[in-house]
């Protein structure tokens, strides 16, 4: 079990612009920290403005691997004016469309960990088609409708290498929790039989590819 993210690396996250809680953010570096040990890269899909980058990005330069993050930085469904997590701070005025990457950037650099992270600008499903390596975990956590989330894992799951793991955010069993979508992925990666569930730590689930379905 790995001594847990640098305290520098900890304030940075609980500073930065995000969702995720300290207790799954701990846990998702937990499994960052074990995968990378393996020396292959360690991929995120949905980057925001890299809260959660900035401990898989920690977790790579201590084993000696590089973190790759995929967003279009446009923002997903639930962050456009109107919606419950719409921030106007990222809204790029010129074009009038949300634009996350200059925060991302700020983030990754205020860290000291831009030479640690590949970020890729662009749509999940079109980066998925193009990749061509294992990778020794993958994190999920791009937009929650069905359609997106499917496409995530239909586009990553079968990346991931034997024995490596799978995370996926935001699995809430009752829909009074919230949306269904990651829920029903991770339940899908659960009856493929190519992934058995490792642990959990509030609405983070990290699952270990244990055969050869998807």
């Amino acid at each position: 079990m790995s001594s847990g993210p640098k305290p520098e690396i900890l304030a940075a996250f609980e500073a930065a612009k995000g969702f995720m809680p300290v207790d799954e953010g701990l846990a998702l570096y937990e499994a960052a920290a074990e995968a990378a040990v393996r020396g292959l890269p360690l991929l995120e899909v949905g980057t925001y403005c890299g809260r959660s980058t900035l401990l898989l990005a920690d977790a790579a330069r201590e084993g000696g691997t590089v973190a790759v993050t995929v967003d279009h930085h446009r923002g997903s469904e639930e962050q456009q004016p109107g919606w419950e997590y719409h921030d106007a701070d990222v809204v790029d005025p010129e074009v009038g469309r949300m634009d996350t990457l200059p925060t991302f950037r700020r983030t990754l650099f205020h860290a000291g960990l831009e030479d640690h992270v590949i970020a890729v600008v662009g749509r999940s499903p079109q980066v998925a088609a193009l990749w061509g390596m294992p990778l020794g975990l993958v994190f999920i956590d791009g937009g929650h409708t069905d359609e997106h989330a499917t496409a995530d894992y239909e586009g990553w799951a079968p990346h991931v290498a034997p024995d490596g793991l799978l995370v996926i955010h935001d699995v809430f069993a009752d829909p009074a929790d919230g949306g269904q979508a990651p829920y029903r992925i991770y339940r899908r990666a659960l009856e493929s039989g190519g992934f058995s569930e490792v642990s959990r730590a509030g609405s983070l689930h990290v699952l270990r590819r244990t055969g050869t379905g998807v």
